[in-house]
């Protein structure tokens, strides 16, 4: 039960903070930006389709823990961790460690955390239906 419980804070953690990164990039792009970009309106722009993927993603995962609907949550702790492993990408291409790093690891941790709920669950359930058989 302590892997799902810290797979629900952690998967919580990582959505609501990648999607106040798309709210701050709405707000003020200027802080997300290294110091010689532009701000235009592409920028603006695009961080729009940032938050219009995160906002729902976030609200959806949160609910899923407080309503308690394992497979949805499930789901979504798995795209939540594919969206950082795919900004780990971005890190890359852009040449900046910290922007690739950063992403990865979260990426390893939230995968390792759903292996480790999901198996524990199953171990869980196991033994739950062989109790009911006996």
């Amino acid at each position: 039960m302590k892997a799902l419980t810290f797979l629900k804070i952690f998967t919580a953690l990582n959505v609501v903070i990648a999607t106040g990164f798309a709210v701050a990039g709405i707000i003020s792009p200027h802080l997300l930006l290294a110091a010689n970009a532009t701000n235009d309106k592409a920028i603006t722009v695009f961080a729009f389709y940032a938050g219009a993927r995160g906002i729902p993603i976030a609200t959806l995962t949160i609910m899923s823990v407080f309503r308690r609907h394992w497979n949805a949550f499930i789901t979504l702790a798995v795209v939540a961790g594919l969206i950082q492993f795919l900004d780990g990408f971005i890190g890359i291409y852009e040449q900046d460690l910290s922007k690739t790093v950063g992403p990865m690891i979260i990426a390893a941790i939230q995968f390792a955390a759903i292996y480790l709920a999901v198996s524990n669950n199953n171990k869980i359930n196991d033994r739950i239906n062989k109790e009911n058989i006996a």
